[in-house]
C-alpha cells in the first residue's frame, strides 16, 4: 500500500522535522543543546562562533542561499523555462520546498530511494533522470501513482530492453496509471547514458507505444556529457534533441498529451539550453521546456565557480558560494605546517581540495583572511595546512574553508546550520542520503 504522500502529508512531515531532537547523530551542534528540538534550538538564535557549536561544523549562508534561489527563479522565468532542480545535490526536503516556492515546477532525482524521500515530504512532481528497471521500485511507484491522482512522475527510457522490463514489472503490479517516460538521447559516443542515435531513439519510442503501462511524454538528455564539450558542440547536441522532439511530433507520437516534455540542463551549460530551447519550433502541443540544474542552490568556491554559465553571461547575475566549513587548528608542529580537525569525512574532495579562506583567532580577535595558508591534503579526520612565511595561525584558531562540489559537500552532513552574516543560526537543514 502506498503511503499518504500528498501535499498535506508533506507539510506535516516538514513540521515533524522541526520537532526532531538534537543528539549525537548530528555533527557540530552544541553539546548542551542535546534534547532540544530543532525548532527550539533555532528559536534561540545561537551564534555559530560564540554559543557552543563544535568543530568541524558545516554552515550555509542564509543570505547567499536566498540569493541563489531567487536568481535561478528569475533566470528560468526570463527565458521561458520550467525548472526542476536536481535534488540529488542536497537531498534536503526543506530546500526542495523552498525551490518550489521559488517557482520550480518540481524536483529532479536520480534513484528510487531519492524519490521515496521526496514523496515522504509531499513533492508532487518528480523527474527521474534515469531509466527505472527495478521491479520492486516499479511496484512502489505504481502504488504511489494509483493512490495519488495529482502525483506527476516522468523518467528516462533509453533502450528497448528497459521498456520491456518496465512493462513486465508494471503489468505484474497491476498498475492502473501509465508511467510517463521520455526517450533519452545520448550525448555522444562514450558518453554516459542515452540512446546513441535517432534511429535508436525511434526504436525505443516504438517499444513504448507497444505497451499499455508506459506513455511517451517527450524527449530529454544531459548536455554535460557531450564529449570535449564547448559551446559549439553543446549547442549542436541540443539542436539534435529539439529536432528529435519535432520528428517525434510529426510522426504523431505525442497524440493524447496535454504538453510535450523537452528537458536538459545541468549546472554548466544552462545558458546553451536557454539559447536552443528558445528556438523550439511550433509543435502540435505546448512544450514544457524543463531545466534541471541543481548545484546552484549552494554553488561553490571551486569547480562550479569556474564552470557556471553566469561567467559567460554576467549581465544575467552571479551565483554566490553559500557553504563554509569551519574547522579548528589542533596541531602546529612547524612553521610550515598545521593540522585542523576536518577531513574527508567532513569536506568534499573529489574535484578539488578545500580552500582556506578566513581565520577566526581563538582569543576572540577579528576575523582575517587566511593569508599564506593553503590546504595541501586531507586525511580521514585532518586537513593538512601548508603555512607560508608570516602566516598567522595558532592551535585553537578556527579556519573557514570554502568547498568545491555541492553534491559531495551536502552528503557528509545530516544536519546543516543556516547562519546569517553575523553568525546567528536561524535554521537547520536536514538531509536524507
Amino acid at each position: 500500500m502506498a503511503l499518504d504522500n500528498g501535499p498535506v502529508h508533506g507539510r506535516e512531515a516538514l513540521a515533524e522535522l522541526a520537532g526532531e531532537r538534537v543528539d549525537h547523530r548530528f555533527k557540530g551542534l552544541p553539546p548542551d543543546a542535546y534534547g532540544l528540538t530543532l525548532a527550539e534550538l533555532a528559536g534561540r538564535r545561537r551564534n555559530l562562533f560564540t554559543d557552543g557549536f563544535a568543530t568541524p561544523v558545516l554552515a550555509l549562508s542564509a543570505e547567499r542561499l536566498e540569493h541563489n534561489l531567487k536568481l535561478m527563479e528569475t533566470y528560468a522565468a526570463r527565458h521561458g523555462l520550467a525548472f526542476a532542480p536536481h535534488g540529488k545535490t542536497s537531498m534536503a526536503p526543506q530546500l526542495f520546498h523552498r525551490q518550489i516556492e521559488h517557482g520550480a515546477w518540481g524536483i529532479t532525482l536520480a534513484v528510487p530511494h531519492q524519490v521515496w524521500v521526496a514523496r515522504a515530504f509531499g513533492i508532487g512532481r518528480i523527474f527521474l533522470a534515469n531509466e527505472l528497471v527495478d521491479a520492486a521500485a516499479l511496484r512502489r511507484l505504481a502504488a504511489e501513482l494509483d493512490a495519488d491522482p495529482e502525483f506527476r512522475f516522468v523518467c528516462y527510457v533509453d533502450s528497448v530492453r528497459g521498456v520491456e522490463l518496465m512493462d513486465a514489472a508494471l503489468t505484474a503490479a497491476g498498475a492502473a496509471r501509465p508511467v510517463d517516460v521520455v526517450v533519452e538521447l545520448g550525448a555522444g559516443a562514450g558518453a554516459r547514458t542515452g540512446a546513441r542515435t535517432e534511429a535508436d531513439c525511434a526504436a525505443v519510442a516504438d517499444a513504448v507505444a507497444g505497451t499499455r503501462t508506459l506513455r511517451l511524454a517527450g524527449v530529454a538528455g544531459y548536455e554535460g556529457e557531450v564529449p570535449d564539450a564547448d559551446p559549439e558542440r553543446v549547442h549542436a547536441w541540443l539542436r539534435r534533441l529539439v529536432a528529435l522532439a519535432a520528428d517525434f511530433d510529426r510522426a504523431g507520437r505525442f497524440e493524447g498529451l496535454d504538453e510535450i516534455v523537452l528537458s536538459a540542463g545541468g549546472s554548466a551549460w544552462f545558458d546553451a539550453v536557454a539559447d536552443v530551447f528558445a528556438e523550439v519550433p511550433g509543435l502540435s502541443r505546448p512544450v514544457l521546456k524543463l531545466l534541471r540544474s541543481g548545484a546552484y542552490v549552494s554553488h561553490d568556491d571551486g569547480h562550479y565557480r569556474e564552470v557556471t554559465p553566469f561567467n559567460r553571461v554576467p549581465a544575467e547575475g552571479a551565483l554566490e558560494p553559500a557553504f563554509r566549513l569551519w574547522t579548528q587548528v589542533v596541531s602546529r608542529p612547524s612553521a610550515e605546517q598545521a593540522f585542523a580537525n576536518a577531513g574527508k569525512r567532513d569536506a568534499a574532495y573529489d574535484l578539488d581540495l578545500p580552500f582556506a579562506q578566513v581565520v577566526r583567532p581563538a582569543d576572540g580577535g577579528p576575523e582575517r583572511p587566511a593569508a599564506g595558508i593553503a590546504v595541501s591534503g586531507l586525511s580521514d579526520q585532518h586537513a593538512w595546512l601548508r603555512t607560508g612565511p608570516g602566516a598567522e595561525l595558532e592551535v585553537g584558531d578556527w579556519v573557514g574553508l570554502g568547498l568545491s562540489h555541492p553534491c559531495t559537500s551536502f552528503d557528509k552532513w545530516q544536519l546543516i546550520p543556516v547562519a546569517e552574516a553575523d553568525g546567528t543560526v536561524v535554521d537547520y537543514i536536514r538531509t536524507f542520503f
